[in-house]
């Protein structure tokens, strides 16, 4: 804003005292001072309010108004309330050096002047940044050259004050402001993507407002455009895919131009959402090749052919042979209304980014294909070489989970479920259809565990967990509760702690003193649970038969 139309507000009681050949000088903000010397607080361009406690006699004028000057300070108000007139002095030290001087009325107080000022201003960056998204968007969307959604971040903090950042509907950091400062810690990543997707599933219109410590922060989402319009649609369609503008700020008191202009950079951002996803398709097609080819028994030759030219594409300058991995996912709600199929692949894409690169770009080389209710991955790994110490490489199922567990059960709330089965390791064609096999079949065992988010692995398949999802679930009670009931009794009556010490026990192989050591007990006092654990149950721990039904019973409980 101008200096000239501080004059033009009456409610702001300014009085102009000299400069009039200055105010077209641009105010780009407001500081409130009695400082001798507040030159290191000011970056120029300031209106400063001083009360002037700072004056003692007429000499201090001159090297207060010469500060101002040297820092570039667009004007300077004097209040009256204390002194009444503002001194001669002053007036004459500011016409020397050509730095326009107003006095403020006692009824007038500071605070309002900064109001209006900082209202001005924010509105008039605000208007400016939006010209700038505007042509920002027209750029991206007609090619690559805007230079994607970083961009338009470092706006946001340039220009509005504002750090923000966009997540992944499982609070993986997607883009953020290359200025200086500190990041986002992946643990509030996590965490803001958890509180919008737990507010999404309400229905409630964003931005949503969280508190994490003592930081502010408003969740704008981020559809895409083909979902954008589609307001009528089940929110559970998008939940687990949307992204989302996390802004460090308390958006509840700003005023329909702000909101409006955020709600435009998230536009901005779902063009850069549509053409990662679009880059998806020629990856897609590859693996639904190759799966088709798995599927309908075609001969290792034709699938190895197949992968020959997919390898490429999925996995750049690491040659033509490497090893495969074959994860499956299914997404379920309890109404079964929804086809869990693309929910599924956009999920599976999401969780699987990156799931080696170590540097600090995503590397975005898998492939996800979804058939009815279910998803499936073929994941590229690099080969083996010769000096390979014998750890199996690839993914593990849990891992896969670690991070992304909470964001992903708050967006299921009640009703969904997400499991996934991971493949061993293949290295080539005549791998792939059992491979294929195996992730459906840990996937089931997944499915048959307790929680919102679950996976199995490979290495699961080849103990006891096989067959405990195929037992039926009447059986599975009837045994847990033969067994286990009793002393879930006895601990709910005495806070015995007869299940943990169970359970310790099994874990410490039947050794004594591991166990007490483990539970922080004397080696007495644990000969005394187990003895109440087989009296209670009329089962002996000393028995192997005896310790494999109590090692079951509380693996299906």
């Amino acid at each position: 804003m101008r200096l000239r139309a501080l004059l033009d507000t009456d409610a702001l009681g300014l009085r102009l005292l000299g400069g009039e050949d200055e105010l077209d000088r641009t105010v780009r903000g407001v500081m409130t001072t009695d400082l001798r010397d507040p030159s290191r607080y000011l970056s120029g361009g300031e209106l400063v309010l001083t009360g002037l406690a700072w004056r003692r006699d007429a000499a201090d004028s001159e090297p207060f108004v010469r500060l101002l000057v040297q820092a570039g300070v667009a004007a300077l108000a004097a209040g009256e309330a204390e002194l009444g007139d503002v001194p001669e002095d002053l007036v004459v030290a500011c016409a020397r050096h050509r730095l326009p001087l107003f006095a403020v009325h006692e009824s007038v107080a500071f605070a309002t002047i900064t109001e209006h000022v900082v209202r001005q201003v924010s509105g008039e960056r605000a208007g400016d940044l939006a010209a700038v998204v505007d042509r920002h968007r027209r750029m991206m969307t007609s090619g690559p050259a805007g230079g994607g959604p970083d961009v338009v971040l470092d706006l946001l903090g340039s220009d509005l004050d504002l750090r923000a950042w966009v997540l992944s509907p499982t609070g993986r950091l997607i883009a953020g402001p290359k200025v200086a400062g500190p990041g986002l810690p992946a643990d509030t990543c996590a965490k803001l993507a958890a509180e919008h997707l737990a507010a999404a599933r309400t229905g409630r219109r964003g931005p949503h407002r969280v508190t994490l410590g003592s930081s502010a922060y408003s969740l704008f989402p981020v559809r895409s455009s083909g979902r954008s319009s589609q307001a009528s649609r089940d929110v559970r369609e998008s939940v687990l895919s949307d992204w989302l503008l996390a802004v460090e700020a308390d958006a509840g008191d700003w005023p329909e131009e702000r909101l409006d202009l955020l709600q435009g950079v998230t536009q901005l951002i779902a063009v850069e959402r549509d053409r990662r996803d679009a880059a998806r398709t020629v990856r897609r097609r590859l693996a639904q090749e190759v799966l088709e080819l798995v599927q309908t028994g075609a001969a290792p030759a034709e699938i190895a052919a197949r992968l020959r030219v997919a390898a490429p594409v999925l996995l750049p300058g690491l040659g033509a042979a490497p090893h495969w991995q074959v994860v499956v996912a299914r997404v379920e709600w309890q109404d079964g209304e929804l086809e869990g199929g693309p929910m599924a692949q956009s999920l599976l894409e999401e969780i699987l980014v990156d799931p080696l690169a170590t540097g600090p770009e995503p590397s975005d080389r898998i492939a996800v294909v979804h058939t009815g209710d279910e998803a499936i991955a073929l994941v590229p790994l690099p080969a083996v070489p010769t000096e390979h110490d014998g750890s199996e490489p690839g993914i593990l199922a849990e891992a896969l989970l670690e991070s992304v567990r909470d964001p992903l059960s708050a967006g299921l709330d009640d009703d969904g479920r997400v499991t996934l089965g991971v493949s061993a390791s293949v290295h080539s064609a005549e791998g792939l259809r059992g491979a294929l096999e195996e992730a459906r079949h840990a996937r089931r065992v997944a499915a048959a565990r307790a929680g919102r988010v679950c996976a199995a692995g490979h290495q699961e398949l080849a103990s006891h967990v096989l067959l405990l999802p195929f037992v039926p679930d009447d059986v599975r009670r009837a045994f847990t509760a033969r067994l286990l009931d009793p002393l879930r009794d006895y601990d709910r009556r005495h806070r015995a702690e007869l299940i943990p010490t169970l359970e310790a026990f099994l874990d410490c192989d039947g050794s004594w003193t591991r166990c007490a050591t483990r539970l922080h007990l004397h080696v007495n006092t644990l000969r005394y649970r187990v003895g109440r654990i087989e009296q209670l149950t009329s089962r002996d721990l000393s028995r192997l038969e005896d310790k494999l039904d109590f090692f079951l019973a509380l693996r299906m409980s």
